[in-house]
């Protein structure tokens, strides 16, 4: 029996929880839980398609904190980054972390991403597998615990949507160089 169930909480419940910041009073948050699941193919190899989906997204990833950010970055290995940086002296905020980084299979990004300073945990994962000819199918599941409010999960669905489908796969299929080197 797990240590959850020896003290009573049921996973997927929805818990009231209630805290204090100073002068403010207290308030109540709903914690709950929620999955988002998606698939899109791109015209490219799955080592092509990571490759691009990894390194510098500046050119496709069009949401972030800063309205001109100098560098947006996912550092492809275990404990790499995914970071933006509003100036050239290190301003920024850091989205998430690596979790898995097997080149061309699998990413996987812990982290709130744009839910930056709520009790949210948000993790990404992105599998990359051959779909036919010079063909990826990307399958991504977002699993989110904690603090979450009502549209939060369609917000998390529609953006990825549109990073997924909006942005990256006609950024990469428009690459003229459907190979890139290998990026640390």
């Amino acid at each position: 029996m797990s240590t959850l169930a020896r003290h009573g909480v049921a996973l997927g419940a929805t818990l009231t929880i209630l805290f204090s910041t100073a002068g403010a009073g207290t308030r109540q948050i709903q914690l709950g839980g929620f999955v988002v699941e998606q698939e899109v193919t791109v015209a490219v190899s799955p080592v092509v398609a990571y490759d691009h989906f990894t390194g510098d997204i500046l050119p496709w990833w069009d949401h972030h904190f800063s309205e001109n950010p100098v560098r947006l970055w996912i550092e492809p290995f275990p404990g790499g980054r995914f970071y933006e940086l509003f100036t050239h002296a290190g301003d920024g905020v850091l989205h998430a972390t690596v979790l898995v980084a097997d080149r061309g299979k699998q990413l996987r990004l812990d982290g709130p991403l744009g839910f930056s300073g709520n009790a949210i945990h948000l993790v990404h994962t992105l599998d990359f597998e051959p779909a036919g000819d010079h063909s990826t199918r990307i399958k991504l599941s977002v699993h989110g615990a904690g603090e979450v409010e009502d549209g939060w999960p369609e917000a998390i669905d529609e953006v990825w949507r549109h990073f997924l489908v909006e942005q990256f796969k006609p950024y990469v299929e428009a690459r003229t160089d459907k190979t890139i080197s290998r990026r640390n």
